[in-house]
C-alpha cells in the first residue's frame, strides 16, 4: 500500500541526506522522519538474524577481520532487516503535513512498494572524493575505525565497503527505474537542495 504523504530521500553514507531533509523539511513546513535515529530503538524490536549476528562481533571481528565484500553482503540495514519497522513507523505519524522519511536504509525494492505513481522519490549517490570530504569535514572519519585495533585497515573496509554499497544502489535504481543524483565534489548544498526538491516535486501540493 502507498504512503502518497511521504517524501523519500534515500542513498549512501556521507551524500548529505539529512542536510538536505531538514532543510527541505524545514522549508515547507513538512515531519522529518530520521532512519539513522530509530536504529537503536529498531534493533531492541528485531530478531532478525544478521542484525544479532553484527551485535555479537566485537569490533575487530566486524570492521578489521572481514572483507569489505562479505561486510557489503552481510550488513543487516543493507539487506532490508527491520525495514517493516520503518513502515509501522511511517504510518503511525500523522499524514498532515506530510513526512520526508530519509536514510540509507531506505532500500529501493522496499520502497518501491510504498511509492505512488508520482514517484516522490530519490536516492543520493555520492563519490568517494565526496564521501571521505563529507567525513573529514563532520570530524568523523575515525569514529567508528579508532574504536578497533587497527584503525586504518577498518577504515580502509569501511570505505570500500560504502563504495560497494553505493554501487548496488546504483544498479538496484536502473532496475527499478527510479531516481538518483551523483553528488561529487564541486555540488553546491543549494545545488544539490534544488536537485532533490525537483526529483520530489516538493514544491506542488499533492
Amino acid at each position: 500500500m502507498s504512503l502518497p504523504h511521504v517524501y523519500w530521500i534515500g542513498g549512501a553514507s556521507g551524500a548529505g541526506k539529512s542536510t538536505i531533509a531538514r532543510t527541505l523539511a524545514a522549508r515547507h513546513g513538512l515531519r522529518l522522519y530520521d532512519t539513522d535515529a530509530v536504529m537503536r530503538e529498531h534493533a531492541t524490536r528485531s530478531t532478525e538474524p544478521q542484525l544479532s549476528a553484527f551485535l555479537a562481533m566485537s569490533m575487530d571481528e566486524r570492521w578489521v577481520d572481514r572483507s569489505p565484500q562479505v561486510m557489503l553482503d552481510t550488513f543487516h540495514w543493507y539487506r532490508g532487516e527491520a525495514f517493516d519497522l520503518i513502515i509501522e513507523d511511517l504510518r503511525r505519524l500523522p499524514t498532515e503535513p506530510g513526512i520526508i522519511a530519509e536514510g540509507f536504509r531506505l532500500l529501493p525494492h522496499l520502497v518501491r512498494p510504498h511509492l505512488p505513481s508520482s514517484t516522490p522519490a530519490v536516492w543520493l549517490l555520492p563519490t568517494p572524493a565526496f564521501r571521505r570530504a563529507a567525513f573529514d569535514s563532520r570530524g568523523s572519519t575515525w569514529q567508528i575505525a579508532g574504536r578497533t585495533s587497527d584503525p586504518e585497515r577498518a577504515l580502509a573496509n569501511l570505505l570500500e565497503r560504502d563504495r560497494l554499497f553505493t554501487e548496488r544502489l546504483r544498479d538496484e535504481l536502473t532496475r527499478e527505474d527510479l531516481p538518483a543524483i551523483t553528488v561529487e565534489p564541486g555540488l553546491t548544498e543549494e545545488e544539490l537542495t534544488d536537485q532533490v526538491s525537483h526529483c520530489l516535486k516538493i514544491h506542488r501540493v499533492r
